[in-house]
């Protein structure tokens, strides 16, 4: 099977530096720009998405390596990974359907090799440095940075909405 990926856009960040809050408020501004956004948000966390006693959760626990869980309004897809490989952020963009979402953003994965956007506050006490790489498209800071790459004022969704809509247009 040899589908086209969407683009991808990471959001890297240290911890605590606003990641999600961003995300909450550029996904609606994008939306109204009439971009259609898949989401793959990282975690280090053992996570479930499926409820203790619910039929779908006790059919998983029962043995299922795929569970697929429908509605009208909704589906999610569990898949047991009891291997525990490393993840492979191309296969999970994979799982998309390329023909509903035109962006996929990622939240975390700051060190794989996808076009980002690096969020850094100076408070948060860990270097920048450390993350810039060949594929930051740009640095989105609530203060001036004296750094070659793009730079984005993180308190202006609106403006960073803006950017990301014309990189889209040369990632397409």
């Amino acid at each position: 099977m040899n589908r086209s990926l969407p683009p991808l856009l990471a959001i890297g960040a240290y911890s605590g530096t606003g990641k999600t809050t961003l995300l909450k408020q550029l996904i609606p501004l994008l939306k109204q720009r009439q971009v259609r956004i898949g989401l793959i948000k990282h975690t280090h966390h053992d996570m479930d998405v499926d409820t203790p006693g619910k039929d779908s959760y006790e059919l998983r626990k029962a043995g299922a390596e795929q569970t697929l869980v429908a509605s009208d309004r909704r589906w999610a897809l569990m898949t047991e990974t009891p291997e525990q490989q490393p993840l492979d952020l191309r296969y999970l963009a994979g799982r998309f359907d390329a023909d509903k979402v035109d962006l996929i953003l990622v939240e975390g994965f700051k060190h794989e090799p996808v076009s980002k956007i690096l969020l850094y506050r100076a408070e948060i006490g860990r270097p920048l440095e450390d993350m810039l790489d060949q594929f930051v498209v740009a640095v989105a800071s609530d203060r001036p940075l004296s750094i070659s790459a793009k730079q984005l004022d993180l308190n202006q969704p609106e403006s960073i909405a803006d950017f990301i809509v014309e990189w889209l247009k040369g990632a397409a």
